[in-house]
């Protein structure tokens, strides 16, 4: 019989994904569906990005480059993270790839194997519990709820830490909760962390840009453990460019050669007009992002009031990101028309097909409890999607 590998069997396909195609696919029959599903800045990327890019395609930039992309995209990327995280890396610590999730996948690759123990705190990003999965090593999840504001805290983190573990994955700002750990918190879990030395500290920062509490902290700021942390990062969300592909890692030496090593075998260099559009995104003007966030804010204030106007939602206020993360559990064992609420992801379907608004489920993020809305779109469909939400939801009965 032909079948697929064990390993690929194992994992699970992308809820994100799955429910943004579902509502595609309503929307191609004709529904009016509003997507909330999806992580994506719906804003146009900056001219002057877009510009940078027609420029690299007239000078014929259509060759393979370099395997961790090419050194003045790099070395943009060591002089952004001096001049706004006073981080001290070399161009040879930075490896670029295709988008900040295959950063984040060749890192865990090179240096988690079977039996390897992860640390990652739930609610977490869907992916990283697959690529774990992946690399054939062992989640450990550490849960923190709404009453702590998604993240965990030191306590929690020392008792999770067990001979085999191997790494730690935090996000901050956080997809899906968009909660922001503050330095106090970091410096807190970076004092566990340095009692290990053999743990690997992988920090997404991909929201970095997108945070409404003032300064974006790293947990890299911290010199007792910088040798042991990889920060992840890239243009997708800051930039308006999850098209185009770039993300990237700044790491110890040793991690940066072994990604480095591990893409040439299986994509080699990232897009080069791409790259050179994420170059000018960072030596460019900053008023783009300042722009956009201003905007994302404006919608976190909304989303919070409409969503602390729906009963039985549980409503916090994220500090980053661009998503909304209620705790709907008051809606578990309820119906409509012959359809039981059992989980979040049985919310999430019912809001497609009986409110038109896509959004997912909580259950993908480890947090079953809750359901996740992006309001990365415009303020009149945020009004119109959580009035839909709201409706159907008194439904349920």
């Amino acid at each position: 019989m032909l079948q697929v590998s064990e390993r690929l069997a194992a994992l699970s396909p992308s809820e994100t994904l799955a429910m943004s195609q579902k509502s595609n696919e309503l929307k191609a029959q004709g529904i009016d569906v509003i997507n909330l599903s999806v992580g994506e800045p719906d804003f146009f990327t900056p001219d002057h990005i877009k510009a940078a890019a027609h420029k690299a395609i007239d000078e014929n930039y259509s060759f393979y480059s370099p395997v961790p992309g090419y050194p003045a995209l790099k070395n943009a990327i060591v002089a952004k993270l001096k001049k706004e995280n006073n981080l001290d890396y070399k161009s040879e610590q930075i490896v670029c790839s295709n988008g900040g999730k295959q950063s984040v996948c060749n890192v865990i690759l090179s240096v988690v194997g079977p039996g390897d123990e992860v640390i990652v705190p739930a609610p977490y990003w869907v992916s990283y519990v697959e690529m774990v999965k992946l690399a054939e090593g062992t989640n450990v999840i550490v849960q923190a709820g709404i009453e702590q504001n998604f993240k965990i805290n030191a306590t929690q983190l020392e008792a999770a830490i067990t001979p085999k573990t191997k790494a730690i994955i935090l996000c901050s700002p956080s997809n899906p909760t968009g909660s922001v750990y503050s330095r106090d918190e970091l410096k807190a879990l970076a004092g566990v962390l340095e009692k290990h030395p053999e743990i690997i500290i992988i920090s997404d920062e991909i929201y970095e840009h997108i945070n409404y509490v003032g300064k974006h902290e790293s947990i890299a700021q911290f010199g007792n453990i910088q040798d042991r942390v990889v920060i992840i990062n890239g243009v997708s969300k800051g930039y308006a460019m999850t098209g185009w592909r770039i993300g990237w890692i700044a790491a110890p030496q040793w991690i940066a050669s072994a990604c480095n090593k591990l893409q040439g075998q299986y994509t080699s260099g990232p897009n080069s007009v791409a790259q050179k559009a994420a170059e000018a995104a960072y030596t460019g003007s900053q008023e783009c992002v300042e722009t956009m966030r201003t905007a994302f804010e404006r919608r976190r204030n909304l989303m919070v009031e409409l969503g602390k106007e729906i009963p039985g939602f549980r409503v916090n206020k994220p500090e980053g990101a661009f998503y909304l993360f209620p705790d709907c559990s008051s809606y578990f064992g309820k119906s409509y028309k012959n359809k039981k609420i059992e989980n979040s992801a049985d919310l999430a379907m019912y809001l497609l097909e009986e409110g038109h608004v896509a959004c997912v489920g909580g259950v993908a993020f480890g947090a079953p409890e809750c359901i996740r809305f992006s309001y990365a779109t415009s303020d009149k469909n945020l009004k119109e999607a959580m009035s839909r939400v709201k409706v159907a939801l008194a439904k349920l009965v």
